[in-house]
């Protein structure tokens, strides 16, 4: 079995993949301080709950864009897995090319979801990732990597009003009824939501300008793309799990090339 660790700013995603399906996957707040036997107290206990052994675990990837959660990752899957955990990074096999000047600089839950989607639907793509950034990022239609972009994320965008404006409270996501707010609260979320969607909208049409094409699908990941498409029809596939499948998919390349 496979057990994949999806590390982003926000959260940590851990599932356990049999070879032919998805067998559970949770989430932790990400924490830089939380140590290899925390994460095993709390991930055993939830796949004990979901009759999954430790000992059925032969092979692990770790993805993450947070460099100092990484060292008690790998100790979790030496440690309390007994494997050696593959590490997501630019330089391994990916069965595409990056088409930038410095590969490096790519954070790879974008690799991720550009090998995963490409896998799943094909190209060219454009994948939109809603976390803790919201990235846009394009795929052609042989599968290499060309670039992107990089805004604020929802929340993130949320926190700053709350935080900058002495009156403006912190409030949560949701689709507004109306576009035109009649107080506060009505108008940020308004402000949030069809904002958003606003900036999907045009920087998908600026994309297809640019590439001087029509033809592109739009895929959307993260834990905000089914809310989102509610107020949109831009989005061709929406898939929460898509860097959980890259994962997946670029550990198969990697054992397999190892053996």
């Amino acid at each position: 079995m496979l057990l994949v660790i999806d590390a982003g700013n926000t959260n940590i995603v851990f599932a356990v993949h049999d070879g032919k399906k998805w067998l559970g996957n949770w989430r932790i707040s990400t924490n830089h301080q939380r140590t290899s036997d925390e994460y095993a107290v709390w991930l055993l206990t939830l796949m004990e709950k979901c009759n999954i052994q430790a000992a059925s675990v032969d092979r692990a990837i770790i993805g993450t864009v947070v460099p100092a959660a990484l060292y008690h990752l790998r100790l979790l899957c030496r440690y309390w897995f007994s494997v050696e955990p593959v590490i997501a990074a630019a330089n391994l096999d990916w069965g595409f090319q990056i088409k930038l000047p410095n590969p490096q600089e790519v954070g790879v839950d974008r690799l991720l979801n550009g090998l995963a989607a490409h896998q799943l639907y094909h190209g060219p793509l454009v994948i939109i990732d809603f976390g803790t950034a919201t990235t846009f990022d394009i795929v052609d239609k042989d599968g290499n990597y060309c670039g992107g972009i990089i805004s604020p994320g929802i929340n993130l965008s949320l926190e700053a009003l709350h935080s900058a404006a002495a009156r403006l409270p912190r409030i949560g996501i949701g689709r507004p009824l109306a576009v035109i707010g009649t107080g506060t609260v009505t108008a940020m979320k308004s402000g949030i939501y069809w904002g958003y969607i606003g900036l999907v909208e045009g920087m998908i049409e600026r994309i297809k300008r640019e590439l001087s094409t029509t033809e592109l699908k739009v895929v959307a990941t993260g834990g905000l793309a089914s809310l989102l498409s509610e107020g949109t029809e831009i989005f061709d596939e929406i898939n929460p799990e898509l860097t959980l499948v890259g994962l997946k998919i670029l550990a198969d390349r990697n054992f397999l090339k190892k053996k």
